[in-house]
């Protein structure tokens, strides 16, 4: 991928005294943040837009949102719980403008489900169960796509990124219950989509 090299080369590119103005963060070393977390922000991006221009884009926004508003980190929380509160924050941003409408525009750089699939973190997987995998995501993505932006939100978190329901809540900002809750409706509007499916498979 390109855009850590893009990444950098526009943090480099702000006025670099700034930094003599602000306290010591992790952040400072924005090469080694953007090296560590790209990959995972991207592909957070990615599985939530199937744009890979705008993921790539929404990628370089987080890391330099991240670097221009580094002063804020204070260390209370991971960096990786910081990156992604600014990647949905931004993905938010992105899908309320008129021009945008999430998983519904026909476009031409439209990521296949098939090519999501390959960011998926399924290395250890047998190539069974990756091909199954890809074969069920066409049917999951459609049925992520009825979710309400806060409920998609949170299944990405848990089962693209794996995170804990603790990690979602200090990253979302809502208590553990009400995350148990919105993974709740999620998993039942999918299962319910799933299960209509395999009856009309069935007939």
């Amino acid at each position: 991928m390109t855009s850590h090299v893009l990444v950098t080369e526009g943090l480099t590119s702000l006025n670099e005294s700034s930094a003599a103005q602000t306290s010591a963060t992790p952040f400072d070393d924005i090469d080694a943040v953007v090296a560590t977390y790209e990959q995972r922000i991207f592909r957070f991006m990615l599985v939530s837009l199937r744009d890979r221009d705008a993921a790539q884009s929404l990628t370089q926004d987080t890391f330099l949102r991240a670097w221009i508003s580094r002063a804020s980190f204070r260390g209370d929380c991971a960096i990786f719980t910081w990156l992604m509160r600014i990647a949905i924050n931004l993905l938010r941003d992105h899908t309320r403008t008129d021009r945008f409408r999430f998983w519904k525009r026909a476009s031409a750089n439209a990521v296949d489900v098939s090519d999501v699939a390959q960011h998926l973190p399924l290395s250890e997987s047998s190539l069974e169960s990756r091909l199954i995998a890809s074969e069920q995501m066409t049917l999951i993505w459609d049925s992520v796509a009825q979710l309400s932006s806060r409920q998609r939100d949170i299944f990405l978190l848990r089962f693209v990124e794996d995170l804990c329901l603790s990690e979602i809540a200090e990253i979302t900002h809502l208590p553990i219950s009400t995350v148990k809750s919105h993974l709740y409706r999620a998993l039942t509007t999918i299962r319910a989509r799933h299960t209509d499916q395999k009856i009309k498979e069935a007939k």
